[in-house]
């Protein structure tokens, strides 16, 4: 039987984690939690996230942004030599060339192109519509969903673009977010920067600064795409719980593609092929199986969020789901056609274990 994980004196997570699910909760409202205003170092400089005219000066401020809100740690001497990865060694699912073996069109063929001016009608009236892109990667995925939802063609720009929607666009690995910053073909509409989206104090500070430039507390949409599994098994249970309680808490609708089990055993397969530690908590999950099922469980029924609909699964087998936090009914209702949709395309069932 998995061991489970120290629970750090939450009931609720605890009860979770052996099977006692809470079916009454305190969901966690839309503007709570990692965004409320707490003290700060007078050393941290935030990044202006509206400066545009020099990309690369962005990007080396927000470099030492970086630096100082994890502590200062020293540069390794991999920022010296080129940066070379066996094929399979990326722990964090930070691969070079990501797209290559998912491209985004599979993810692009299941969602509706008009679905955010379906979600959000009175943008971009005030300002635009805001997404968060967590595990971006070199941000090719990030550009296509960008572009799909603003029904641009490849080569085509749009002056506008930037007041309709704009995307942050995160990922751990700085070497991949330096790629995605220089080939953006929309510096003005997409921002990337180096984020471990578990560090809570360098998350709170980035993300309320790119917040405020817009005068707001949470983001309309989230985008989590293949990343719940590098989550999982980086910070086991507790850590996916978490990491999806901050991202119910974030956004007001929430785009989810979880990796299916047949996925982790294939990524710690890889790495004991290449001679690699296993993952630490690999072994001792008790969050398995019917991973969709789970993610949907643990938003729905402990993080405040409902599923609006499943748009179907990828080629390779991934759902992508929609939740949005319930106390976003009044300012974001779903549009019945949605509604509709989700429940003639739902592919799969999910039921209370």
């Amino acid at each position: 039987m998995a061991r489970v994980p120290h629970a750090n004196g939450n009931p609720k997570l605890l009860r979770w984690l052996r099977g006692g699910r809470l079916y009454s909760h305190s969901p966690l409202p839309c503007s709570a939690g990692a965004l409320e205003p707490g003290p700060r170092s007078p050393s941290l400089q935030v990044p202006d996230f509206r400066f545009r005219g020099d990309p690369e000066a962005r990007l080396r401020l927000m470099a030492a942004s970086m630096k100082q809100a994890t502590g200062g740690v020293e540069e390794t001497a991999a920022e010296e030599e080129p940066r070379v990865l066996e094929p399979g060694a990326a722990p964090f699912g930070n691969f070079p060339h990501y797209s290559r073996f998912h491209p985004p069109e599979q993810r692009l063929r299941l969602l509706p192109p008009e679905l955010l001016r379906r979600l959000f009608p009175q943008s971009p009236e005030t300002r635009p519509i805001l997404g968060l892109d967590v595990g971006c990667n070199s941000g090719d995925l990030s550009v296509a969903l960008y572009k799909h939802f603003l029904s641009l063609h490849d080569g085509e720009t749009c002056s506008d673009a930037s007041r309709e929607l704009h995307l942050l666009c995160c990922d751990i690995d700085p070497v991949l977010v330096e790629r995605a910053e220089k080939e953006c073909p929309f510096p003005d509409g997409l921002t990337f920067i180096t984020l471990d989206f578990m560090n809570h104090r360098t998350r709170k500070v980035l993300l309320s600064s790119f917040l405020s430039q817009f005068g707001c507390s949470v983001f309309d949409i989230g985008f989590c795409m293949s990343i719940t599994m590098w989550i999982h098994l980086n910070h086991g249970d507790q850590g996916l719980w978490e990491f999806l309680a901050h991202l119910s808490s974030l956004c007001c609708y929430l785009l989810v593609e979880p990796q299916p089990w047949k996925c982790y055993r294939a990524a710690a397969r890889r790495l004991r092929k290449l001679g690699l530690h296993d993952f630490d908590h690999f072994r001792s999950l008790a969050i398995r199986g019917d991973m969709a099922n789970q993610i949907v469980q643990i938003l729905t029924q402990d993080h405040g969020m409902e599923l609006v609909c499943c748009f179907g699964n990828t080629s390779w087998d991934r759902s992508l789901l929609l939740f949005r936090a319930k106390q976003a009914t009044e300012t974001h209702p779903i549009p019945e056609s949605l509604i509709e949709e989700g429940k003639e395309r739902n592919r799969i069932r999910f039921w209370r274990q």
